[in-house]
């Protein structure tokens, strides 16, 4: 069914909230799986997951989505009430929360990009029912009545249950005029409360799954039946903090509290003549009446949390417009027009003008920052899922899960993780047959982790598997006629690297799950998309490793300028260990393969000279004359060659455009280029590709 065209502007909300949610839900299940076993807090917790995504999507009107939640709610309402249930059903139970897991996901994607969600979920309702009526100790047959019957606190009649006698608060609110979906909000503040109260009904009861109690709601209010687990003074907070509340009075309190006239439970269609005080006023009189009677209105009221979602597409723009603004800094401050000029104030202004900008910079830089932990996490499901289908042992290990990226450059690495993980599934980990005839533990093991080096982030996907066979892809590399040398000149390295061209797969059958190289071309194009490179180190029999190395941002770097004759460089600050002048005599040796050596306090470096590198005329060729600069990335270092330093210079990175990817500048080691103050081109060095060359 498509969306109500007057719940479109609350889509965007709707998806975020649900895949945050499902998220979450897929974290507890897996690290509940593992242990064989659901804690009281967690059954809490999916309850309430599945309580919120039942609400909402209700409100949207997926009846697929809220009918599903529903019936996974009225399940986990069981283990509430007797965990031990979990025995009866552990296995099964944790197979279909995953395949509704993987529903609500699919379906929540429909809607994302159809605006429709048009699946029929009764095949899990009917098994999540199955599971319900075992956990209560009936046969199948017996599941006849659905489980929210049986497991609901209240009847369908909109009226509370014989318990209501045991709840002592009762509370009226009123909701401001014209606010529109009465009964959501009256349903979203139940939500807020259930965590306060030892029991909560309501009249009308489930308002979520009727629209027309909207007109009820505003003729007679929304009646709060309740027992506080702490205070009433609790729930009384919370409802005058939420939003669109109107009024509220407090009609009935066993617990001191005195009852207003005309309780509801009496005349529910009668509408309620409520205290001068009160239902007229707007919310900071609201407080009032129950401040005067004892309530703690008049104290102190925690302060909402101030949270805001913002589309992405907006951080971008912001992202755009402070690197124009770092440009147009550097424009007015390296004005040619002031050269010779003594302009202390004009200089001490603009000293507070870079402050500025970079304070600016880093408060946009890190709002668009986010941790690895979500994509590892997705990883798990995956690995949870080909254990069972390849009946494979394989524990997933992360590390360094809280080591933040850019945002765009989290989503860019996603898919290059998923096709690693599953290759290594499939193609690298042994049977625990194969494991055990080879000495090895039965479970397998894969490793991802992440750490910050050097303002880049290096992340490593590890196996213990069979290794890259480096026959058979010598053998596939024949066939494909992609040899460009005699096989004794191929190192370790350019071996391995031949996997990740186009098409380059060593798997002799096509499975579902492709074999280490399917796509490999394409993992490493995205990593290179975003400025990374990616590197690959096997032993036969041991494991492979694929180290990937990415920027922490693609926006703006600190970067040194190195002028070579007439081009400038930008080397970022990052990368550089070190610069000094040399004694070409006493410093310059030669290795057994005529390459020039720097010797450097009893080591020796590779010295690059970019004048050679990029055949470019200069007048400094003499070691002296020129300034050299140590480089380094990762665990390699070497030196550079340039004619001088021109000084630090903030830049914003922009990309090559799209037809000088046949020269493959990354790989010659430049990664971008930049605009300068005066309005000249910078080349961005690439301290990673220089010392791969």
């Amino acid at each position: 069914m498509a969306i109500d065209p007057s719940m479109e502007p609350m889509l965007e909300t709707f998806i975020y909230e649900s895949n945050t949610l499902l998220d979450q839900l897929d974290e507890i299940l897996l690290e509940s799986e593992k242990s064989k076993s659901l804690t009281g807090d967690q059954i809490n917790e999916i309850f309430r997951i599945m309580h919120t995504i039942k609400g909402s999507s209700a409100m949207m009107e997926f009846t697929g989505i809220s009918t599903l939640a529903h019936a996974v709610e009225d399940v986990f309402f069981l283990l509430r009430e007797q965990p031990d249930r979990l025995s009866k059903v552990s296995e099964a139970l944790f197979d279909v929360m995953f395949q509704a897991s993987d529903f609500l996901k699919g379906e929540i994607e429909s809607v994302e990009n159809s605006g429709e969600a048009a699946e029929d979920p009764r095949e899990m309702i009917a098994e999540l029912e199955r599971l319900a009526a075992i956990m209560r100790g009936e046969t199948p047959a017996d599941a006849g009545t659905p489980a929210d019957e049986k497991a609901a606190p209240a009847d369908p009649a909109g009226t509370p249950s014989g318990d209501a006698a045991a709840l002592p608060c009762r509370i009226r609110v009123y909701f401001e005029d014209g606010c529109q979906m009465e009964n959501i909000r009256a349903f979203m503040l139940l939500s807020q409360l259930r965590d306060l109260c030892d029991g909560l009904e309501s009249i009308p009861a489930h308002p979520e799954s009727d629209a027309s109690l909207c007109q009820e709601i505003i003729k007679n209010g929304f009646v709060i039946l309740c027992k506080p687990s702490s205070s009433l003074d609790d729930l009384l907070r919370v409802i005058e903090g939420s939003v669109n509340v109107k009024t509220y009075e407090v009609l009935e309190d066993d617990t001191g509290h005195p009852a207003a006239s005309n309780p509801p439970a009496e005349t529910p269609d009668v509408p309620a003549s409520p205290a001068p005080a009160s239902a007229p006023a707007a919310a900071p009189t609201a407080a009032a009446a129950p401040a005067a009677s004892g309530s703690p209105a008049s104290g102190p009221v925690k302060a909402k949390q101030s949270l805001v979602s913002v589309n992405q597409a907006k951080l971008d723009q912001l992202m755009d417009l402070v690197g124009e603004l770092v440009t147009t800094e550097s424009m007015v401050v390296g004005n040619t027009d002031l050269r010779g000029l003594h302009l202390d104030n004009f200089y001490k202004s603009a000293r507070e003008l870079r402050k500025l900008t970079d304070e600016l910079q880093d408060i946009v830089m890190s709002m668009r920052m986010v941790p690895l932990s979500g994509l590892f996490q997705r990883m798990n499901r995956i690995v949870r899922d080909m254990c069972k289908k390849l009946d494979k042992h394989v524990d997933l290990i992360t590390e360094g899960g809280d080591t933040e990226v850019d945002k765009t450059i989290n989503e860019a690495i996603a898919d290059p993780f998923m096709h690693m993980v599953r290759n290594a599934m499939d193609h690298a980990i042994e049977s625990p047959e194969e494991r055990l005839a080879m000495g090895k533990p039965e479970h397998g093991r894969i490793t991802i982790s992440a750490k910050n080096i050097g303002g880049e982030i290096v992340i490593a996907i590890a196996d213990d598997g069979r290794g890259l066979d480096t026959d058979a892809i010598f053998k596939k590399a024949r066939e494909n006629g992609i040899l460009t040398k005699p096989e004794s000149e191929y190192s370790d390295r350019e071996i391995f690297g031949l996997i990740m061209l186009p098409g380059f797969s060593t798997n002799k059958e096509v499975t579902e799950y492709s074999g280490r190289g399917v796509g490999m071309d394409v993992v490493r194009k995205n990593v290179e998309k975003v400025g990374g490179t990616i590197s690959i180190d096997s032993r036969r029999g041991k494991g492979t490793t694929f180290t990937i190395k990415i920027p922490l941002t693609l926006a703006i770097v600190d970067g040194m300028e190195l002028s070579v004759g007439d081009s400038i460089f930008t080397l970022p600050i990052t990368s550089i260990k070190q610069s000094f002048k040399i004694d070409e005599d006493k410093q310059v040796i030669y290795d057994t393969d005529g390459t020039e050596m720097i010797m450097l306090r009893g080591e020796c470096f590779p010295l690059i000279r970019l004048h050679q590198l990029f055949g470019m005329p200069t007048a400094v060729t003499e070691l002296q004359d020129g300034i050299v600069i140590q480089i380094e990335s990762g665990d390699k270092v070497a030196c550079i060659f340039a004619d001088e330093l021109l000084g630090e210079q903030q830049v914003v990175v922009k990309p090559f455009p799209a037809f000088f990817n046949k020269y493959e500048l990354k790989r010659l080691g430049l990664s971008g280029c930049s605009i300068l103050g005066d309005g000249s081109i910078s080349l961005i060095l690439d301290a990673n590709n220089l010392l791969n060359r």
